[in-house]
């Protein structure tokens, strides 16, 4: 059985995922939460095992998924820590900037530990999602995060020194994409679009150009390059964004967020 600390939104997204893809029926998980209402509301939903405890959750489950705030973690574990040991489950973490070997001084043991750093996507299924192992973790127990992580989109296993730079990229990046769309939007109000239409209109265009980079394997430029009519007019609006610093911005907001990153973990 696969066991949830916490029902929020992210607990929510993986438990719908994993049932949606078939990768476990509700009778296979457990959800705890602090608050009753949320476990219960997790049980109605998903048809998954509201259990009242955490000493019972760890003590049935051989996966644990740790979806609570960062802060909380040092005391959840400590207090769990003789059940952890003695039961000796997988361990998986998605608290954002808590490294493996953060996590494992809060036991007095080493447990088999996997983190993982989805993003706000899984919601619908769609996430770009790492993970990362420490030694102790079986292949076995590997393919179950791999197949975990793919139930709310794609993953990719990725060494832990990488992670505060996924966390741009994949992890706060959907943010800058939900801008871009906006101003495309506003852009067409801009010009006498409705913008409802044009926000449709810019989130799909989007989507199917995430799709053609992902699916085709030629070089964003050289699609770029594709679309640009000599004369014409999108090779204007190319020039447009260029003149505009377009590059510059998201290369700076890449780096600022990185950066930000760094300070927070105390690298």
């Amino acid at each position: 059985m696969t066991g949830f600390i916490g029902a929020g939104n992210m607990a929510n997204a993986i438990i719908k995922g994993m049932m949606s893809s078939g990768a476990a029926e509700g009778k296979d998980i457990a959800v705890y939460d602090i608050h009753p209402e949320k476990r219960e509301k997790a049980a109605a939903d998903y048809g998954v095992n509201a259990v009242s405890s955490l000493e019972e959750l760890v003590s049935g489950c051989s996966e644990i998924v740790v979806a609570i705030k960062p802060y909380g973690f040092e005391k959840l574990l400590g207090g769990l820590d003789a059940q952890l040991k003695y039961h000796d489950p997988l361990i998986i973490s998605i608290a954002a900037g808590k490294t493996i070997d953060t996590i494992s001084s809060y036991l007095s043991y080493e447990p088999a530990l996997v983190r993982v750093m989805p993003n706000i996507n899984a919601t619908i299924g769609a996430s770009m999602s790492a993970y990362c192992a420490n030694g102790r973790v079986s292949a076995e127990q590997k393919a179950f995060v791999a197949k975990l992580c793919s139930s709310i989109g794609e993953a990719v296993e990725l060494d832990e020194k990488f992670f505060s730079a996924f966390g741009v990229i994949g992890g706060a990046a959907p943010a800058f994409a939900y801008m871009f769309i906006d101003e495309l939007a506003r852009g067409g109000v801009k010009i006498g679009m409705n913008k409802q239409v044009a926000l449709k209109v810019a989130a799909q265009t989007v989507l199917g150009s995430a799709k053609m980079i992902a699916e085709s394997g030629e070089h964003p430029y050289a699609l770029v390059d594709k679309v640009c009519s000599p004369g014409g007019t999108t090779i204007e609006g190319v020039a447009a964004l260029n003149e505009n610093g377009f590059a510059n911005a998201v290369m700076q907001a890449v780096t600022a967020t990185y950066e930000k990153d760094l300070k927070l973990s105390g690298k």
